[in-house]
């Protein structure tokens, strides 16, 4: 049943993209979808395109594990539609034609402008397919049993077809069709989770949880028994001898400590991936975990109450006296040299999750809270930023509809992240939490209500992917086809060719994020959407501002802003502790000490326009 409706949902999207393919033939159609999409049928598509793998996997995902830190992604994504509105959407329609570099080169035919912008276009868009192709792997594998780097192989193969057939006609109503089903089949999922209420002994639906839990005691295990003990960040983990394949974690300090056994997975030298010491297949990886232990002012059969209100269900959440399992992920070294990760649990109240500090540490460090602000600032401008948002404008008749739109837009999406909210929640104490990947927290929700449900929503989520892929490479290969080859390289290109240039930088573009998509498998998606909107903010927003609002605005200090942004952004990511993990070296040796690079690139780009624009003034005039 969940291959059926996986592939009925497939195949609507590729018909869609045959059905549409003759109506774009020439560039106008191609780019901009002949600028004849109704503004209610962009306003959903715009929430299609922004919902994407980070909104509805990662956010999910973050809110299960880290409570309210994980909906501030929703706050910071949402508020950014507010410098679309108020300050992008009327003049990009007015400015623009096919694509971002032509609104900001409009005043000022600029060489420097279109190459700049262009290559501003591919790398933002190269950073949001990442998460994207990272979202499309994680739910093949639950689904269709197949490995991650499959799922990510389908989405690649998808939607070139649909980027080559069609263009931004099929690719506007792939968007318009999923994210509509999108916001339907949460809303679905949230009633569902306030009926079936609270409860310390979650059934899943009636499903038995992969995961159960062995405890034991320190005074009753010989010494002889205990392998090994390994500290790290406070915490103590051992291993014992009749389990030599789990780690075991020390859970309190006191005279007779528990030992509650912990997920694990390691890579042996020849490269075998083991999960718990066994080799790793598919049900390994839908290991759910994490739960609701004790409801404020309930103990017994009261425990189990359900049908609970909206409110009373966060009521109960949020009270000190209930009590939630969430999890916890440590990475060490064994004695033997081994790379060990362990998820492992931590009790928390319930007013701890539903108020700040269990991800961002509202009094940890200046260094935390520098970090934190910056990718709320990167959140906050770089919505109005991001290339395969702005060429959405294009697709309307007037500037009134590119407004109309975006307030569509607004409306659908702040819906959606109130959902999201529940979700996550929902998944926190249902124990449906994968330790493995929190980004399946969503999916393994509406999975515990039956199969045809998760069926549903992964393919939706498999659409959603689909559908802003489509996008981004809409975007880059315009960026590739008009900006570069036609306009910076003056090639003079006809209508045919310039849509053919464009289908081949589809396929290029599409390939690359193929590879990317399996490289940086495993990290959670909203993280690496947050890079994309950094990039973006720093490189793109400041010359759209300053174009728009100070008349002194110079073509090279356009230049010099977009060029100083993407290598700020991008320099300071690179040598950031996150990069470090991935190279596989140890964060703590990372160049720059903080992960998210808004709080210094962005103001550097400004400022390096303002700059750059005085010292040309006097060029300008002669």
């Amino acid at each position: 049943m969940a291959i059926i409706i996986f592939l009925v949902f497939v195949i609507a999207v590729l018909w869609l993209s045959f059905y549409f393919a003759r109506k774009s033939q020439s560039a106008s159609g191609y780019f901009a979808a002949g600028g004849q999409i109704h503004w209610a049928v962009n306003g959903i598509a715009f929430a299609g395109d922004y919902l994407s793998a980070a909104s509805f996997l990662g956010i999910c995902g973050m809110i299960a594990t880290a409570g309210y830190d994980g909906f501030l992604y929703s706050i910071g994504y949402l508020a950014g539609w507010m410098v679309a509105l108020f300050v992008v959407a009327e003049p990009m329609k007015r400015l623009g034609k096919y694509t971002f570099t032509d609104a900001l080169d409009a005043k000022f035919d600029s060489r420097g402008i279109k190459l700049a912008a262009a290559v501003s276009t591919l790398i933002v868009s190269i950073f949001y397919l990442i998460p994207q192709m990272v979202g499309a792997g994680v739910l093949v594998e639950p689904l269709l049993g197949l490995p991650h780097y499959v799922g990510v192989i389908m989405v690649g193969a998808i939607v070139i077809t649909i980027v080559a057939t069609a263009g931004m006609t099929s690719t506007t109503y792939v968007q318009f069709l999923k994210g509509g089903l999108l916001i339907l089949f949460s809303t679905i999922v949230v009633i569902a989770v306030m009926v079936r209420g609270l409860s310390t002994e979650p059934d899943q639906g009636g499903l038995v949880p992969f995961h159960t839990y062995q405890e034991s005691t320190l005074s009753a295990l010989s010494p002889a028994s205990i392998l090994e003990t390994q500290e790290f960040k406070g915490h103590k983990f051992v291993k014992l001898s009749d389990a030599s394949t789990s780690w075991w974690m020390v859970l309190n300090d006191g005279p007779d400590p528990l030992l509650k056994e912990i997920q694990w997975e390691a890579k042996t030298p020849n490269g075998q991936h083991l999960i718990n010491g066994k080799e790793a297949s598919a049900e390994n990886h839908l290991r759910q975990v994490g739960n609701l232990t004790q409801i404020a002012g309930k103990t017994g059969d009261e425990a189990t109450q359900r049908n609970l209100s909206i409110s009373r269900f966060l009521s109960l959440l949020g009270d000190k006296e209930t009590k939630v399992q969430r999890w916890q992920t440590a990475k060490f070294k064994a004695l033997d040299g081994s790379a060990i990760t362990a998820h492992y649990p931590i009790l928390t109240e319930g007013n701890r999750i539903m108020r700040p500090g269990l991800k961002f540490k509202v009094d940890g460090s200046a260094l935390q809270k520098f970090d934190f602000i910056s990718l709320m600032l990167a959140l906050f401008c770089g919505t109005a930023a991001l290339p395969h948002i702005l060429i959405r404008y294009y697709t309307v008749a007037s500037p009134a509809a590119a407004r109309k739109s975006t307030i569509v837009a607004i409306s659908a999406i702040g819906f959606f992240y109130i959902l999201t909210l529940f979700m996550g929640l929902g998944a926190m104490v249902n124990a449906v939490v994968n330790p493995l990947s929190n980004n399946m927290s969503a999916p393994l929700l509406a999975r515990s209500f039956g199969t045809i449900l998760f069926a549903i929503i992964s393919a939706i989520a498999f659409a959603t992917v689909l559908g802003t892929v489509s996008g981004l490479i809409i975007a880059a290969s315009g960026a590739v086809a008009h900006d570069l080859m036609d306009r910076f390289a003056n090639m003079n290109m006809t209508e045919q060719k310039k849509v053919k240039a464009g289908k081949v930088a589809a396929f290029a573009v599409g390939l690359l994020a193929i590879i990317l998509g399996i490289l940086f498998q495993g990290m959670n998606v909203s993280f690496l959407v947050g890079w994309a909107f950094a990039v973006a903010a720093s490189a793109n927003l400041p010359a759209i501002i300053m174009l728009l609002f100070w008349d002194k605005t110079t073509a090279k200090g356009i230049t010099a802003s977009i060029t100083v942004g993407i290598i700020s952004a991008l320099g300071l990511i690179l040598a950031s502790p996150s990069m470090y993990t991935r190279y596989g070296l140890d964060p703590d040796t990372a160049l720059i000490p903080f992960s998210n690079p808004g709080l210094i690139s962005i103001p550097l780009s400004f400022i390096t326009l303002v700059v750059v624009s005085l010292m040309t003034q006097k060029k300008t005039e002669a």
